[in-house]
Parts: structure tokens; sequence; C-alpha cells
């Protein structure tokens, strides 16, 4: 009936039943005569197994060892397997019945231990830094609504010179056994809610709670490298507990502010560099911005073009716990002049009447591109 072999030890012949009388439990098929019955021969089955003289009647004579009232407990065994319930005593459903509907019920083993004061609730706070603190790491204060433990009772929740006592209802356990019919089902205790203690004679500073509501100013350091959206868990700096109970974390969640000059790509910086058209024509010299304040010089070559990239290594972000920092990016966008005086103009026009636009071979490419497209277009073969 078990499923297990003739030798199978305790622990063996435990967790098969444990098995079956989850898998035939009347709450879990309801109105199923067929399981209700297969669920009281298993309970037999163990009762007579988990018993060291029963289990050895049993391997002698078999169902005939529990006939006439041989040994079976009150009114014996119902005349052997399958015989009903009424020999199903209370042996071996309270042997594994905090193992089992303990936990189903969500019990602990054993009748349950006391629960522990409550642990108080994390916070969350939110703060806005720059990409430099970003870089640089920052030190700041910071002040969070929080509680803390009451100092008149020192947080038991009990008035000075009182304290708490055990709960009558539970006798200190923390969880009280009903009996519904032909189950036994294991509660946390309504008075004491599974602490096992009461509080008969309440702190009037806290109300009986064992702790107060105050404001907490805390000096935090973000470190260097912290990215945008990180969070970062202070543990032990949120709420206090209740009546004594741990106190929860501080979660901060950092934002990076953009940067006017600078875009961030994880320990990689890009910065776009606008040259003017004769700088990029003739080449020339420019000054770069770097994130610690320094400036670094850039050489451009004649000829260059939008789009060009300078790779500047260890001037990125510092990387965050480790060592080194990442690169940057300079990108040049060559721009095209505007608000020309006459003398301007009258030189660029003597520039394009020398051939100066023959010098640029991506619109002279560009261009030729589309005379094949819009020949194309004219004879489709």
């Amino acid at each position: 009936m078990l499923g297990v072999a003739k030798d199978a030890d305790g622990p063996t012949i435990k967790s098969a039943y444990r098995k079956l009388a989850m898998k035939y439990h009347p709450d879990r098929n309801p109105g199923d005569a067929e399981a209700e019955a297969k669920f009281k021969e298993i309970g037999e089955a163990y009762e007579v197994l988990s018993n060291e003289q029963k289990r050895a009647a049993y391997d002698r004579f078999g169902h005939a060892a529990f006939k006439n009232g041989g040994g079976g407990g009150p009114g014996g065994m119902g005349g052997g397997f399958g015989g009903g319930a009424q020999g199903f005593g209370a042996g071996a459903f309270s042997d594994i019945f905090d193992d089992i509907f303990g936990e189903f019920m969500g019990g602990q083993r054993g009748g349950g231990q006391r629960r522990s004061p409550g642990r108080g609730a994390d916070l969350k706070h939110e703060m806005t830094i720059s990409l430099r603190d970003a870089f640089e790491g920052k030190k700041q204060t910071i002040t969070v609504p929080s509680s803390e433990a009451c100092e008149p009772c020192e947080g038991s929740g009990a008035e000075p010179g009182s304290g708490p006592t055990t709960c009558g209802t539970c006798g200190g356990v923390g969880r009280v056994r009903a009996q519904q019919g032909f189950f036994t089902v294991e509660r946390t205790c309504p008075t004491c809610s599974g602490r096992g203690q009461v509080i008969t004679d309440p702190c009037k500073a806290c109300n009986g709670q064992g702790r107060v509501r105050k404001d907490r100013t805390l000096q935090i350091e973000i470190p260097a490298g912290v990215e945008d959206g990180t969070r970062i868990r202070l543990a032990g700096e949120g709420e206090a507990g209740v009546r004594g109970g741990p106190f929860g974390d501080l979660y901060l969640f950092v934002s990076v502010k953009d940067h006017e000059l600078f875009e961030r790509d994880g320990p990689e910086l890009y910065c776009m560099a606008h040259v003017p058209m004769t700088t990029a024509a003739l080449g020339g010299e420019i000054e770069a911005p770097v994130i610690d304040g320094g400036r670094v010089k850039l050489k451009i070559p004649p000829g260059s073009q939008s789009g060009k990239k300078f790779r500047l290594r260890g001037k990125g972000m510092t990387m965050l716990r480790r060592k080194g920092r990442g690169d940057m990016i300079v990108e040049l966008h060559v721009e095209t002049p505007v608000d020309l005086t006459p003398r301007q103009k009258e030189l660029l026009q003597e520039f394009c009447r020398e051939g100066g636009d023959d010098r640029c071979p991506e619109s002279k490419n560009f261009f030729e591109k589309a005379k094949d497209f819009w020949a194309s277009m004219k004879d489709p073969s």
C-alpha cells in the first residue's frame, strides 16, 4: 500500500506515507470517495509499520495479527486494512501531523516555535547627482523619515517597570490547535499573533509598538563610478522592528543627471567636438575637455570629415569598485560658416572657381550615384 520494500527503514516508510497522504488528502480531493478510502488505508498501513511491535507482528502473521482486536489500539484495526477509519487512532496521525499538515497549513514542525519580533520595514530614498559626482564619488548627508526604538520602554512595548507576559491562549508557544472533525488543525495564536507573549500594560510613549516615528539623518557615501539607476543597500538603516525586532534596510536609488558636454555609456564617455570648416580642411589643433576638469590637445589632420573619432585611453569614467578608468571618444563635427561678410563670400566664390568643389570627393561621389539612378529610371533595361 505504501509502495516500499519489506526491509524499508523508518525514514523511507515515513517519506512514502507523506507523499501519499498529500496526494489523497480529502482537502485536495473533495467529494472523491475513492481518494478518501485510499487515504484511510495508507493511514492504517503507516500506523502498523511505524510501530516496531506492530510491524514485527505484521511481518510474522500478516493481517491476521490485527483481527479480533489484536493490538490495533481502541477498536483494533477495524478488521484489517481497508476496514474503515474507526481503528485509525491518533498514533500514526500525530506522529507526522507536524511534518505534513503543519507545513501545509503554514505551521512549524513540532507544534510551532514562537514567532520572532517583527522586522522593521525597508525604506527607499531617491537622490540625483551630477556626472562629475558619479566620476569622483560623493559624501552626502540625507534625512529619511523613519522609526526608532522607543527610549522609555527600550523597544519592549511595555510600560517601564513592567514587561511582556506569557500568552494565556497558547501558553507561550505562539500556535494553537483546534479539532475539526477527524483532523486537528494548527494555527497562529490570534491573541499574541504568534509571539507567545502579550503586553498587558503598553508603553504610553509608543502605544505598545516599541518604536516611535522620527526622522533620521545619515551620512552616506556614493562610490566613484556609480551609474544611473544604481541601487545601494544600507543594511540595518531602515525602520525599527516591532517590540525590539531587527531594523529593516535602507535602499538608495541613484539618478545621474545628463551632462552638457559628455554622454556616458558604461565606463566610456563620448564628446562631440565642433570644429570650423577651415580647421578641418587645413588641419590644426583643438583642445577637448576631460571629465576630471583637465583638457587634452588633439591634432586635426588636414581634410578631416564630420564623424571622425579620436579615442583617448584612460580619460573616461571611473570604474565602479575597480581600478582604472574607461576611455573617452571625441567625435568631430565640421561646422559650415554662417553670416559671411561680402569679402568672405568673395573668397569662397574664388575658391569654387579654382576648382575647390572638386576637392570634395564624397560630394562628387554622391552626385555621380544620383545621376546613375536618374538614368536608370529613364531606361529600366
